[in-house]
């Protein structure tokens, strides 16, 4: 038996805990209540569980675990499979009146306090990989640049990331590798390039049955 003050939750509490609070953002106050515990105690064990799972990483085949992004670039390119790329946030607690770089975490998009993190799923909504997360200030494009994606893309398997308009300029970069709608000013008057890569998208939708055609926003 080792010294030290007893867990007041038992390990399985703790990791149902932690899961409940990534699945569905609830804060910590609210996990204490329904738990009948303090909130620190949650903190505590939101804090110790969360790097487990992401040693653990994603399974995707019978001993293999993807923990790095660059392991799933590979495991993409290797399997020939399309992936899908998009930034998801979580609301946060306002930081402390005073605290160095307070705003940072304020979301251009929803306008409030928030974290960011950027997922990777196969095409059919497998996760893959969730990034660290950074403060929701953080553009979504910046956050994946300083992921290293540009750089994996590049110099690593040919693979085709879909994202959305927020990663629009990464495909320039990684030579069409990320697949985004075509900005606003080629609506009316798209480039050759752009409208191959419409009829292409556009054809991988198709169906032999109209009715059951797949509509995805170009």
């Amino acid at each position: 038996m080792g010294a030290g003050a007893k867990h007041k939750l038992v390990f399985v509490d703790r990791l149902l805990a932690t899961l409940v609070h990534l699945r569905h953002g609830a804060t910590h106050d609210v996990l204490a209540c329904w738990f009948g515990v303090d909130r620190s105690t949650i903190t505590c064990a939101v804090g110790e569980v969360r790097p487990l799972l992401a040693t653990r990483g994603c399974t995707v085949a019978p001993d293999v675990r993807l923990r790095t992004l660059a392991e799933v670039i590979d495991h993409l390119g290797t399997s020939g499979k399309s992936g899908i790329i998009d930034g998801t946030e979580i609301r946060v607690r306002r930081p402390a009146a005073g605290r160095r770089d307070r705003e940072k975490f304020i979301s251009g998009k929803n306008k409030q306090n928030a974290v960011k993190s950027m997922v990777v799923t196969d095409a059919a909504g497998r996760l893959l990989f969730c990034s660290p997360s950074v403060p929701a200030s953080c553009a979504d494009i910046t956050h994946a640049r300083k992921l290293g994606l540009v750089e994996l893309l590049a110099d690593g398997p040919v693979v085709e990331l879909l994202a959305d308009a927020g990663y629009q300029g990464l495909g320039a970069q990684t030579g069409g590798r990320v697949v985004t709608p075509p900005h606003r000013k080629f609506k009316k008057h798209r480039p050759e390039w752009c409208e191959e890569l419409y009829e292409r998208q556009r054809t991988a939708l198709l169906t032999p049955h109209p009715g059951r055609a797949r509509h995805w926003p170009i």
